[in-house]
C-alpha cells in the first residue's frame, strides 16, 4: 500500500491527543435445514459476519479479518482479505468464534471479537422443534476505539467512502435497544437507591437502639454499684 512508504516506517508518527471511535456490528444469521443432513449429521446453515455499523467501506483501513472456527471444522483459521467480511458454514453445534481484525498500519495492533455462534432460539420451550426457513439472528454492537493513531491510520480512519446510497439498515435496532437498556439501568438505579435509603434507616434505628441499650444498661449498672455501697 503505497499511503504506508508515503508516510514513512513509523506511519508518521501518533497523533497526540487524538481518538477516533469506529462502531461494528458482529454476529450470526442461522438457518435450519429442517431435518439432519444423513451426510455428515448437520442441522443448519449459518453465516458469520463483521460489518460496519455506519454506512462506510471499512476496507479502507481494515487489512484483513480471522475467522477462528471450531477445531473440528477443516482449516479452522479462515481469512477474508475484503468486504463482505463474512463466513459461510454448515453445522449442528454451537461454539465460539474468534474474530481477530488486522489492520493496514502494521503499527496498529490487531483487535479480538468473540461471539458465540447462536442456532437455536433461547429460551427453547420443551419439545418446540426449530424454525424451518426463518432467520435466527445474533448479533452484537461493538466500538474499535483508536487512541492516538498514527498519521496514516488517521488518514485511513477519516477518507472511507459509503458502502451505498441507499438506506444502511440491521437485522437488530440497536438505537431501540439501547433505550430499553438504558430504561433497565436508570430502574435498576431508582431500585438500588431505594434500597440504600432503606438500609439507611434500618442501620440508624439499629444505632438508636444499641445507644439505648448501653444507656439502659450503664444505668443498671451504677444503681447495681449504689446498692453495694450501702
Amino acid at each position: 500500500m503505497s499511503l504506508q512508504t508515503d508516510f514513512g516506517p513509523d506511519s508518521g508518527g501518533r497523533v497526540k491527543g487524538l481518538v477516533i471511535v469506529k462502531p461494528i456490528v458482529y454476529g450470526n444469521i442461522a438457518r435450519y435445514f429442517g431435518k439432519k443432513r444423513e451426510e455428515d449429521g448437520h442441522t443448519h446453515q449459518w453465516t458469520v459476519y463483521l460489518k460496519p455499523y455506519a454506512n462506510e467501506d471499512m476496507s479502507n483501513y481494515i487489512k484483513k479479518v480471522n475467522f477462528k472456527l471450531h477445531e473440528s471444522y477443516t482449516n479452522p483459521n479462515r481469512i477474508v482479505s475484503k468486504p463482505p467480511y463474512e463466513l459461510t458454514e454448515t453445522g449442528w453445534g454451537e461454539f465460539e468464534i474468534v474474530i481477530k481484525i488486522y489492520f493496514h498500519d502494521p503499527n496498529e495492533r490487531p483487535v479480538a471479537l468473540y461471539h458465540i455462534l447462536k442456532l437455536f432460539q433461547s429460551p427453547v420451550s420443551e419439545g418446540a422443534p426449530p424454525v424451518i426457513g426463518r432467520a435466527l439472528v445474533s448479533e452484537s454492537y461493538e466500538e474499535i476505539v483508536f487512541q492516538e493513531p498514527t498519521q496514516l491510520m488517521q488518514h485511513l480512519l477519516t477518507t472511507v467512502k459509503p458502502i451505498t446510497n441507499g438506506p444502511w439498515n440491521h437485522d437488530t435496532n440497536f438505537e431501540e435497544k439501547k433505550e430499553k437498556t438504558l430504561e433497565k439501568i436508570l430502574s435498576a438505579q431508582t431500585k438500588v437507591r431505594s434500597e440504600i435509603a432503606e438500609l439507611k434507616e434500618k442501620l440508624q434505628l439499629a444505632k438508636e437502639t444499641s445507644a439505648k441499650f448501653k444507656e439502659e444498661i450503664a444505668k443498671l449498672q451504677n444503681s447495681s454499684n449504689m446498692l453495694s455501697v450501702i
